[in-house]
């Protein structure tokens, strides 16, 4: 029973970071959703909600006014959530007929002021963007011409680390297996969410969003795929960030993205049945099952231990083979030397800390249930 119940947390294991994907490959071969792009150029709003980013403001707007679109056809909407710096002083001196800023004195929360500001908003595209990160100049473009496609409902761009190094080499080479899940998602059917740096939606098909949401990029794009439509991938709509090197300050942004998604399912229930929810099936796939991963990590381990003690060899070395690996992991997140130059111990660090963030959200989430108010992260992802 112990052995069948170590292979069972095994197997949980593997079908969510490599059974889904090897499903999805398959689907893709024998049922594609092909995108169809054409070059448009719908009204866009750009929607920027900020709190105290006095220091990258400028920049930004400078970002999105040398973006490869006609200016008649784009605006900014520059939302201030209880800023306490110069953030409202430097927006209200680049305000001009483009670009528009509302000032919120008290700090709610992304999701609340995107809410507020939504039903003002009248162009027919919604650009959702970060203040940190740059977009290379063809990104609304291509956005754009993903949404030509009518059954398109949002399309998200895509995140690239720069400059990653040791540690941060290990969260950008997750990143990249992410990015392959949502390629290969969109690429037979949808998306679960998009990434909150740069993603454009119907505007007419955002309803409303519930304040105190933790991940709002990924509600957003549900919602619409509710609604029967595609949440796609768009390549060549690129945003730059740097990956921060310290592991500590990584942990904490992945802890706050891991909150939501427990948030998500303790609010909206639905969102885990299949039935009630035609994203249910690939949620489980892609991001609950995450959830669950450290929990069969723990078993796996206890099984095998109690099997090696028991005298069996096989179940021995599965054990040792387990405590090695964990060894690895722990040295590769505290030796940036390790990290850099053995690929298996960078790997094994992120791994590790994905899944110890992972159980430790949990008890974030348990004793703060609205952690909505933001901490400012260098390199930020959508619920993963």
């Amino acid at each position: 029973m112990i052995a069948l119940a170590f292979w069972l947390a095994v197997a949980g294991v593997a079908l969510g970071y490599a059974g889904y994907p090897a499903y999805l490959a398959l689907r893709r071969l024998i049922r594609p959703r092909p995108l169809v792009t054409h070059p448009q150029e719908p009204s866009v709003e750009v929607l920027l909600v900020v709190h105290n980013a006095a220091d990258a403001l400028a920049a930004k707007v400078a970002n999105l006014r040398q973006l490869d679109y006609p200016s008649w056809r784009l605006d900014i909407c520059i939302v201030c959530d209880g800023c306490t710096d110069a953030t409202v002083a430097v927006a209200g001196r680049l305000a001009a007929d483009d670009l528009r800023v509302v000032v919120f004195s008290e700090r709610r929360g992304k999701s609340a002021c995107i809410g507020d500001v939504l039903p003002t908003l009248v162009a027919e595209v919604v650009l959702f963007v970060d203040v940190r990160q740059t977009l290379d100049a063809g990104a609304l473009q291509a956005l754009t011409a993903a949404l030509a496609d009518p059954s398109v409902g949002a399309a998200s761009g895509e995140l690239v680390v720069l400059d990653s190094a040791g540690f941060a080499a290990g969260i950008d080479a997750y990143w990249r297996y992410e990015k392959a899940i949502r390629r290969l998602e969109s690429a037979t059917g949808s998306m679960v969410g998009a990434t909150g740096a740069i993603y454009a939606a119907r505007r007419r098909l955002i309803g409303p969003v519930p304040p105190g949401l933790i991940l709002d990029d990924m509600w957003i794009p549900l919602s619409i795929a509710e609604a029967g439509y595609r949440i796609v991938a768009v390549e060549d709509a690129i945003a730059f960030d740097v990956a921060s090197p310290d592991p500590q300050s990584e942990e904490r942004r992945k802890r706050r993205t891991l909150s939501g998604n427990y948030q998500l399912l303790h609010r909206f229930p639905k969102l885990a049945l299949p039935g009630l929810h035609p994203m249910a099936a690939r949620l489980w796939g892609h991001k609950w099952s995450r959830l669950l991963a450290p929990w069969l990590l723990i078993a796996a381990f206890a099984c095998s231990a109690t099997l090696a003690a028991g005298g069996s060899r096989p179940y021995l070395w599965l054990f040792l083979l387990q405590v090695a690996a964990y060894a690895l992991a722990v040295l590769g997140r505290h030796s940036r030397w390790l990290a850099r130059r053995v690929p298996p111990a960078r790997l094994a660090a992120a791994f590790l800390s994905l899944n110890a963030s992972a159980l430790l959200a949990l008890g974030d989430y348990l004793r703060n249930p609205s952690p909505h108010l933001w901490r400012t992260t260098r390199y930020q992802e959508s619920g993963r």
